[in-house]
This record gives structure tokens, sequence and C-alpha cells, in this order.
């Protein structure tokens, strides 16, 4: 066994479950016993969920790098650390070593201190999916400065929000990305972002498209430029930056159901001992698996399961800088192959987009390799988990389905591969030290199997955040203030007769949209700031790709000349405020909203109009104008 804390039958996992409900702190105090620390912690557990304050390992000392790296290239400084796979398949494929990230890592955080920074400052990160990208969060927390990455497909505007709330004094970037056929010029979108952004005083830009670029002086420099200076000098190591248990790792912003993006914060060791112990357990990694996660890290699934939770284990993670369905739908299956990837970990939006494809664009490639196959982002439904199991896993492979959030910083519900049952659909069982609960609308505990309500946590486990930057009150609110003594997930959830869990999707103002999530008030500010749009109202429906769609009614007051016209400008509004993965797939043009008498627009009816639930409404005799709903029936998209 590569991991004395791998758990390998279904009774280990009973057994440690139990044990992490009865004795939490010794339970986690013997798990942590298997990283590098500078100095032991003085207390494992220390919380409560009022004020919300949650500290663990408290009084610890480490670095998080030291961990992924420094622990690896003593005893295994050859084994592969990151194997990248370019989007252009005729471009060649890069592997960097754990020595070989490490020194990259120690040259990287020599440029940032170079250009500025120092512990615990908040460095912007607006990269595309190439090593470079891994190796300045590594450095960011090398040096103790806090990463915040931004996904490439935000807007100039959602970039400055983001560096605003966090007052970065650095962004880190590239001169563009390559996405499928697109170029996606990252510098220019950064510096249309910077208008509004004093507190950042560099720019370091790598060179990835070679596409002109306008570079500021004093503030914009190349990375290849700030390399070649540390390589000058002869600097092969950093000596890390010991950081507290508690201390800040990243900021990483997630849509809520208010306009403004909330920055989560996660914590340098429980963040560190969570990813990992989620990592070797729900994917039962042995030394030596090539473990391929598609998200990009500037998603939580990334910083995670591509990042943190896989190197903290010595393991091969697999970088991918394309899509799947470019230059064909076979591009997955051509890297499984290529790289003999033993884990693929992806999302139901990717996997139900492939079987639109048919089967062919699998035909003769190799699969053997695979030995566990993996679901993220959003519940995968049962005709795609089948399709996922027989033509991918050639039902060999275990599918673990992995129910977790930004906020929760690794998976908490999932079935261990090939250790415990799965069940198409469901994420099964908890991991152990979670502690989940169904509450009803006023908050009681709903006990027993076969039932449903919404999803709680009455424990805290290491992986959970911390605060929301800058604003602990709006943590509060959000997560704790809901049920008293609880985390609140925003989720429904369904609990089987035998106790596996269902998730049953959003049950808060926000979409969950191809694995993102989408604040409804967030992206109706964003369409209301289009010149002819009086008001919004924005609601999910089923979709057979990304599983929730965006369907938008707008009242309108501008001139049509054409209304597919009107909605494509609409469209262009949301994408330059927010980014085109916002963007409404349908948009119905209305006179009016159902509201009610106190202006209070009823959802839940234009949630049915939407669904094509429309005998079933409820009652609308409360609203203002009830004939508003037989007009938006009548032109239903």
């Amino acid at each position: 066994m590569a991991y004395s804390y791998q758990l390998e039958t279904d009774e280990a996992y009973r057994k440690a479950y139990q044990k992490s409900i009865e004795t939490p702190e010794l339970f986690w105090a013997d798990i942590a016993e298997n990283f590098r620390w500078r100095k032991k912690w003085d207390e494992v557990l220390r919380w409560n969920f009022k004020e919300p304050k949650v500290e663990w390992f408290r009084g610890a000392k480490l670095n998080i790098t030291e961990n992924c790296l420094d622990r690896w290239v003593e005893t295994q400084p050859d084994i592969p650390a990151i194997v990248w796979e370019p989007n252009d398949p005729d471009e060649a494929s890069r592997i960097l070593t754990y020595k070989e990230l490490y020194e990259k890592v120690c040259q990287f955080a020599h440029v940032l201190k170079n250009n500025g920074a120092k512990r615990g400052d908040r460095i912007c990160i607006y990269m595309p999916m190439v090593p470079e990208l891994a190796i300045a969060v590594l450095a960011c927390a090398r040096i103790g400065a806090i990463h915040s990455v931004v996904f490439g497909g935000f807007s100039a505007q959602s970039i400055a929000d983001r560096i605003q709330d966090a007052q970065c004094n650095i962004v880190v970037t590239a001169d563009g990305a390559y996405r499928g056929n697109k170029s996606i010029p990252l510098k220019s979108i950064i510096d249309d972002a910077l208008c509004n952004c004093p507190s950042v005083k560099k720019v370091i830009v790598l060179t990835r498209t070679s596409i002109p670029v306008s570079m500021m002086k004093e503030r914009d420099c190349w990375w290849e430029d700030e390399i070649k200076k540390v390589e000058e000098k002869g600097l092969k190591n950093f000596e890390p930056e010991i950081m507290e248990a508690e201390d800040m790792l990243f900021i990483l912003y997630t849509s809520g159901s208010t306009g403004k993006p909330k920055g989560v914060v996660h914590t340098c060791a429980g963040y560190m001992v969570w990813t990992n112990y989620t990592f070797v357990n729900v994917f039962q990694y042995q030394p030596g698996d090539v473990h391929f996660c598609t998200a990009d890290i500037g998603w939580v699934t990334g910083h995670s399961y591509i990042v943190y939770g896989p190197l903290s284990a010595g393991a091969t993670s697999l970088m991918f800088e394309g899509i799947p369905t470019w230059p064909d739908a076979g591009r997955f299956w051509e890297i499984v192959e290529k790289h003999k990837v033993n884990i693929l970990y992806t999302a139901p939006t990717a996997i139900r987009s492939l079987m639109g494809f048919g089967l062919d664009s699998i035909k003769g490639k190799n699969l053997d390799s695979l030995k566990v196959l993996g679901t993220v982002g959003e519940p995968i439904n049962e005709e795609a988990w089948h399709w996922y199991d027989e033509n991918i896993g050639k039902r060999k492979c275990p599918i673990v389905d992995t129910w977790w959030q930004t906020e929760t910083g690794g998976t908490l519900i999932s079935n261990l591969a090939g250790v415990t049952k799965a069940k198409p659909s469901f994420a099964t069982l908890p991991l152990p030290g979670v502690q989940p609960v169904l509450v009803d609308e006023k908050g009681n505990v709903i006990e027993g199997n076969g039932v449903s309500g919404n999803l709680c946590m009455r424990f805290p486990w290491p992986g959970m955040l911390r605060t929301t930057y800058g604003d602990h009150e709006r943590c509060r609110t959000t997560y704790f203030s809901t049920y008293e003594n609880l985390y609140f997930t925003g989720d429904g959830c369904l609990r089987d007769e035998e106790g596996n869990y269902r998730i049953t999707g959003r049950v808060d103002d926000v979409l969950n949209v191809s694995g993102h999530r989408i604040g409804t008030a967030e992206l109706e500010n964003a369409i209301n700031m289009h010149t002819g749009v009086v008001e919004s109202a924005i609601v999910g429906y089923p979709h057979d790709i990304k599983g929730q769609g965006i369907y938008a009614f707008v009242i309108f007051n501008g001139i049509h000349t054409d209304e597919n016209h009107t909605r494509q400008d609409i469209n262009q509004t949301v994408t330059k405020i927010i980014g085109a993965i916002a963007k409404p797939d349908k948009i119905q043009f209305v006179s009016g909203l159902p509201k009610t008498r106190s202006g209070k627009i009823m959802r839940r009816i234009l949630r049915k109009i939407a669904e094509g639930e429309l005998q079933n409404l409820g009652d609308t005799t409360t609203l203002l104008d009830p004939m508003i709903v037989e007009e938006i029936i009548a032109n239903r998209l």
C-alpha cells in the first residue's frame, strides 16, 4: 500500500468513518502525521459555527510547497510531476519531473520577490492552462503570497472586480491563450481591467501565442526576461516562507445569490491535508498512476485535483490546455492513449457533449490503461453515467461521482473507487470526517432513510472555507445563518433507503451551468446594463448538454429591428461584463414579469414555464397582474 491512510476495503472505510465521527481530533492528528511540518500543532481543532470560526492544526507551522515539492525531490526527483498536453496535438507535450518543477517554482519565487511581492500580498493569476500556471500558483505559496486565480474565460470587468476586492498588487498573465481553434488575447483583457485597478504595480507576462501586446514601461515585464535575470545570478533554491496553519493560501471567487462575486478563502494546513486525503482515497491513487483531471486551474477542481492534491501525494498530474472537441471529439481519448492515463476525472457536461458525437471518435483508441473514472461539477444523469461506464471504462473501471464545492476545498461525498459501492447518479456516502444532515425549510433535522431535504453539514472538516475575503459577515450570512449551528450547502439532496446521497440541485438563486455556478442576481445585473433593458429575471431549465441552461425573461423598451439581433446584443453585454460562460441560452422578451403586490418576482412560476410544466403553476391570485403569466406562456421559447 502506497499510503498508510489509504482505505482499501469497505470495512476499512466504515471503521475510519466511525473513528472520524467519534474522535475527530485523534483521527485527523493521525492523518496529519504523514506531512512535513516545521512545527507540530498545539491543538487539532477549535470551532464554532456561530461566528463562524474554524481553526485546524492551531499553532502548526509549515509551507505547503515543501509537501508538494521538497519531500518528493528528496525521494523521487525524476518521477514526472506534471505532464502537459498542449491545445494543438501537433505541438510537443512537456514533462516536468519533481526536480524540474521544484527548480522552476524556486526561480519564479525569486521573480515574484524581485518584483516586490511579499508574504500576505494578493497576486492575481490570469493565464492559459500551461505548466507556468501551476508554477506561478506554487511560487506564490512558496513566498507566502495569496494567489487569486481567475479563469481565462472571464471578462475585463469580472477581473477588475476580483482584483479590486482583493487589492492585488501583482498580476501574472500571458500574451494570449489557445482554446480550440480560438486565440484569446489575455494581456489586452488585463490591460482593460487594470484601467480601474490602481493597486496593481507589476504585470508579469508569459509568451504563449506571440500576438502583439502593449507593454507599459515600469509596470509590465516579460516572464522570460525575469527568469533570465534569476538564472544569471545562478539562483537555484528558494527558502520557503514558514506559514501558520491558518494563514491564507488562496482566494477563489465564486458566484453567489447577490450580484457581487465572493472571495472564498482557504488556509494552508487544513486544505493541504484534506485535498491530499480525498485525492488518495477517492481515486485510490497508486504510485506511478497518471491522473488526468480535465478542469481548468481557474476553478477549484483544478486547484485541488491538478495541483495541490496530486502533488502533495507525489503523484503524476496531467494538464490539458485545450477542449475535448477540438480538433475533433476524440481528443480526450487520444490523450488517454498517448499518456497511458490511469485516472480520468471530468465533468458530466463534457461526457454529455461527447455522447452527442457518437462512438466513432472512440473507435481505434486504446483506453486499456484506464483504471478509475470520475465526475465533478454537477450531478451526473443516469444515461451519461452508463455511457461513460460502457464506452470509456468498458465496465471495468469504477466511476466516482464526487460532490463538493469551491467552499468545501475538496470532495465531501463520493464512493471510493472500487472500495465502496457506486450507484448511478448518486454521490453515495460521505468521506471520513464529513457529517451531512438533511433539514426541512424550518431547519428541523430529517432523520432516517428514503427522505429528502436541504443538505447541511453539522461538523467542520479540514478543507472548509474560513471566510469570504474582506467580508466575514457575508460568509456568516451565506453559509451559517440559514440554519443554526449548521453549514448550509445551498443544495437539495435525497437520501435513499441505503443511506446513499443524491444531490438534486441548487435551492437558492444560483444556477449550475456546465458545472460552473452562476448567480442569478449577478447575471440579471449584467443583462440590465444593456441600454434597452428595463428589467430581467433569470431561471434555470433542464439542458441536454449543460445539465442546466439559462432562461432569461427580459422587459425591453429599446427599438427591435430584429429580435435575434437584440438577443445577440444582450449576450454581447453579458460577455463583456461577466464572460461568455454566463450567456443565456434562451432570451424571451416579455411586457412584464409575474410579481407579487410587494414587487417580488415569482421565480417559481417562471421556472415552471421555462421547464415546460404549464399545468401546475400553483396559486397566481396573489400576483399584481395574473394575466402576464398567460402572455409569457403564449410566447414561451
